[in-house]
């Protein structure tokens, strides 16, 4: 039996949010600003930064850009879904997330994104402690903590990222699906059937051209420059949704031409027009079935 319900659906609206990764140049206010513009209801903000090409260069903990990001929030009623990237590594101590954290709830988050980035094989335990311990950490500010799976990191498949949620067996562990990585680890969508739905919070949203690259640098580029407007590619929204409860949509569509040709704004407009256009019909879809 599928996760998604269709009788909850009358009673559920998602929220649209605009991704970081989205505009990654953008300081956190001018992300807020400009969804406020473009009609998102959410941004989710990068406030743990990762080094990145390109990513806006700032300290989230300073108190000009929280002072900025505050006022932001407050003059256009935007809100924070989720916050990033809680890394995973043996380069990160997970102490040091708990101040970003907090400025995340009180920001207004509900979720945290965290992912694996180890390099040995047998790390299973080490991974599967420091998300449990991102869990404990986040469950004191009201957090959940979505795990990723990008096919280049060391979690590369669904599989991969359930074992280590079931095993951390946390109250508010749970999992991301992107739906760039469903393609790229030609996840079949059977494996989500049976998962608890309080894992899936929100999912993140783009599309891509067919065919897979066979080595982590392509598979690198298209994640971080070439996502496509859903609706322009190969993915099969409706086969991911139907799979699901009721979800958020957080629209994660870098693309480096499309800023180039468009500006921030108008891509920013584009993306969410796509992926309301394609999400409400499914919805419309699933609300009648």
């Amino acid at each position: 039996m599928p996760l998604n319900d269709a009788s909850f659906q009358n009673d559920f609206t998602p929220i649209y949010s605009l991704g970081h990764l989205t505009l990654l140049g953008c300081s956190i206010p001018e992300l807020i600003y400009i969804a406020s513009r473009t009609g998102y209801d959410a941004v989710s903000p990068r406030l743990i930064t990762t080094g990145t090409g390109g990513e806006f260069s700032y300290s989230p903990v300073g108190k000009e850009i929280i002072q900025a990001t505050y006022n932001a929030l407050e003059v256009t009623g935007v809100t924070v879904n989720d916050i990033e990237l809680a890394s995973i590594s043996k380069n990160h101590s997970i102490a040091s997330f708990e101040p970003i954290i907090e400025l995340g709830a009180k920001l207004g988050a509900k979720n945290l994104i965290s992912s694996a980035w180890t390099t040995e094989q047998d790390d299973r335990n080490f991974i599967i402690d420091n998300f449990s311990s991102i869990c404990e950490i986040s469950k004191s500010y009201g957090l959940s903590v979505a795990l990723e799976f990008p096919t280049f990191s060391r979690l590369a498949n669904l599989q991969d990222a359930v074992d280590i949620v079931r095993s951390a067996n946390q109250i508010n562990g749970g999992i991301l699906i992107d739906t760039l990585y469903m393609h790229m680890s030609r996840v079949n969508t059977s494996e989500l059937v049976g998962l608890p739905p309080e894992w899936f919070k929100f999912i993140q949203v783009c599309d891509v051209a067919p065919g897979i690259p066979d080595y982590h640098e392509g598979m690198i580029d298209i994640a971080r420059l070439a996502r496509l407007y859903p609706g322009e590619g190969c993915i099969d929204f409706a086969d991911i949704i139907e799979k699901l409860p009721p979800v958020d949509y957080c629209i994660e569509l870098p693309n480096k031409n499309r800023v180039a040709e468009l500006g921030y704004e108008e891509h920013a407009r584009r993306c969410i027009q796509a992926t309301k256009k394609s999400f409400g019909n499914i919805t419309n879809k699933l609300t009648v079935s």
